[in-house]
């Protein structure tokens, strides 16, 4: 007779895995709220679709850094140890989160760019059209139309919105939490797919030059697209190393045969292409520019910072956690690659004319300075880190904020060089908060990017890594000249003819202003966050 008969079972029952929804609720918030984003977009009326996503955005994230405030001090893993929540965990996602608001500020302008004027007649087929000297944002109106077309111009005449760029940033947000939090590797590459999909469709939404938009945005796809498959292919040789995917098993495979690692070596330099592709390190830098140059400027700023702030919490834990005992074999391939990052972005810098490419290589070498706080390999060194990634981060979206404040007659941003010149006799408080921004970056004394740049080093230095540290200086060195450059544009050079116009919208201000004054303050009284990074230098296995 069969067993059938008797009731017994196929197979065994599969217990059901714990979930600290506690320890989770920074990153359930945003999602829950990009949930009820998407249905906002679905169901709410066009005319207060704009004001309710803004609204909405604001609050789930902030509700999300009280949720990561509420949690510091845990030391924990969740999820059966799939999510780490330590001390770096917290202090990274209340970074990316502080950046988000900022980025979502950012992206909800419409005072940056000409007023709309009311019309009527084909073509006019919404609300929004009856809205009389309403301004618009800085995403196209329809992105699916072709650039130039006739609906593409209707979507321009009826005034539409394109709203979906909220609940496309909330679940880029999402991912970004989780990226830095992942304690295997099949939630980073989960958390890396996240934050990845809604970037790649955000890069090409700009509402001016929508062909250079698309074309940056179909480069970030076809490359990330590669960048996840070395990711993943990497992420199956570490399981056939160590027979699990968890980080500490990783280590304790790895501890227990030290002398057979070779498919760990090569998961990886795997792994490592993943990552730094998100990070920005020479080889694999050649998306930023035009990425960063094609993409709207709120999402180029928000990416910017976001991005590389949990790619590289992605790294360092990876490296902390699951490869420690094979340092002495990536510390010497990382070191090469943080010096070709730091020359290459330092020199290809010099050569640019378009501030938003300058800004772009700027931050490929800044990656390669970060590079260095990972290459020291000790506590320094991951205090050094958190705390470059906050002053880098806030520093970042002010400078591509305060470069939308530009325009020319058109409306449209003036990002040539050219353009800038004599603008500190036009806007003096403009070009100074743009000076202090790039001396920031250049590491000058006083300001939040002197003090990232000598806690790396002096990291690197602890970490016998002192050629590192020489050849850091010297590509500060070469930075700070096309830094000075366009100081030098700005206040001593006569204006072109057609200069361009300096706007105020309230909320870009607002963005600058918290950029410079948080660039100052961590240059000046810099010990607090210190200490405060000091104190979250805990990763958890």
């Amino acid at each position: 007779m069969s067993s059938l008969a008797y009731g017994t079972p196929l197979a065994a029952a599969i217990p059901a895995p714990s979930i600290e929804y506690g320890y989770l609720s920074p990153m359930l918030i945003v999602f829950g709220v990009a949930v009820l984003s998407v249905l906002v977009e679905a169901f709410a009326g066009r005319r207060f679709r704009f004001g309710g996503q803004v609204l909405l955005s604001l609050a789930g994230l902030i509700a999300a850094l009280v949720a990561v405030v509420r949690l510091a001090g845990t030391e924990a893993t969740a999820v059966v140890g799939a999510v780490a929540i330590d001390g770096v965990t917290l202090f990274l996602q209340g970074t990316i989160l502080v950046v988000s608001i900022l980025g979502v500020l950012f992206m909800a302008e419409r005072g940056a760019e000409p007023k709309a004027t009311a019309r009527s007649g084909p073509g006019t087929w919404s609300l929004a059209a009856a809205t009389l000297g309403r301004g618009v944002d800085a995403f196209t109106p329809q992105a699916s139309s072709v650039p130039g077309s006739a609906s593409e111009k209707a979507a321009l005449r009826a005034g539409i919105a394109t709203t979906e760029v909220f609940p496309l940033t909330l679940l880029a947000v999402g991912g970004l939490l989780l990226f830095p939090a992942s304690n295997d590797l099949l939630t980073m590459f989960v958390a890396l797919e996240v934050l990845s999909l809604p970037l790649y469709l955000l890069c090409g939404l700009a509402r001016r030059k929508r062909l250079l938009s698309q074309e940056a945005a179909l480069k970030y796809f076809l490359l990330g697209a590669f960048s996840s498959a070395f990711f993943l292919y990497g992420v199956a040789l570490l399981y056939g190393q160590a027979g699990t995917v968890k980080l500490a098993g990783i280590a304790d495979a790895i501890a227990a045969h030290p002398d057979n690692a070779m498919l760990a070596l090569l998961g990886v330099a795997l792994l490592a292409v993943g990552l730094l592709f998100k990070i920005g390190t020479v080889p694999f830098q050649s998306w930023v520019p035009d990425v960063y140059q094609g993409a709207p400027t709120p999402v180029t700023a928000f990416m910017a910072a976001a991005t590389k702030i949990a790619a590289v919490g992605a790294l360092l834990r990876v490296l902390q956690v699951a490869v420690p005992g094979l340092k002495d074999d990536w510390r010497p391939v990382l070191a090469a690659i943080a010096i070709a990052t730091m020359a290459v972005g330092a020199i290809m810098a010099i050569t640019q004319t378009d501030v938003k490419r300058m800004l772009a290589y700027s931050s490929v070498a800044h990656a390669g300075f970060i590079m260095t706080g990972l290459i020291a390999a000790n506590d320094k060194g991951v205090s050094a880190i958190l705390f470059y990634l906050v002053a880098y981060g806030v520093g970042t979206v002010g400078a591509f904020a305060l470069v939308s404040l530009v325009r020319d007659a058109s409306g449209d941003e003036a990002s040539s060089l050219s353009q800038w010149a004599g603008l500190g006799r036009r806007s003096p408080w403009l070009a100074s908060v743009f000076a202090l921004f790039l001396l920031s970056f250049a590491g000058l004394p006083l300001t939040s990017g002197f003090v990232s740049k000598f806690a790396v080093f002096e990291a690197a230095a602890a970490g016998d890594a002192t050629p590192l540290v020489i050849v850091g200086v010297i590509c500060s060195a070469i930075a700070a000249f096309f830094y000075i450059r366009v100081i030098v544009l700005m206040f001593f050079t006569d204006p072109p003819t057609d200069a361009p116009v300096v706007v105020n919208p309230f909320l870009t201000t607002t963005v600058v202003a918290f950029g410079a004054g948080v660039t100052i303050v961590l240059g000046v009284f810099p010990q607090i966050l210190l200490d405060l990074a000091d104190r979250a230098s805990t990763l958890v296995r």
